[in-house]
């Protein structure tokens, strides 16, 4: 179970960074020149590039990925609200903030196992 508990926000973080880097494929749509078509992909791209830096903190201190999670799922409603119905927030804040509690469960589980009293067996304490 530990383990379970221990992958699973980062490999979710993972799908969501792919499945968020499909939509940065419209980019190549158009008549604009193949320069132009990459800037877009990479400015498409920079949620992404975000997301990754906080999973790259978020591996060793989920505490971090626990506010960053749950700062970016806030961030991305208040700056889009009424822009798109109800479930393209629910797509994409759902995630973050499923991933952010699945941190969090792991922090505090780290934490448990880290304070767990150690029996000293050579001098009965």
């Amino acid at each position: 179970m530990k383990k379970v508990l221990y992958w699973t926000p980062r490999i979710l973080t993972i799908v969501f960074v792919i499945f968020l880097g499909l939509f940065a494929l419209d980019a190549f749509e158009g008549d604009q020149s193949l320069i132009k078509k990459l800037g877009g992909f990479i400015i498409h791209l920079i949620p992404n590039f975000v997301l990754i830096l906080i999973l790259i903190v978020a591996w060793k201190h989920e505490w971090v990925g626990t506010l960053a999670f749950i700062m970016v799922g806030i961030a991305y409603i208040i700056m889009f609200w009424g822009r798109f119905p109800v479930a393209t927030y629910l797509i994409v804040s759902g995630p973050l903030f499923i991933i952010a509690v699945l941190f969090w469960m792991n922090w505090v589980n780290r934490k448990k196992i880290n304070h767990t009293p150690v029996i000293n067996i050579s001098s009965g304490e």
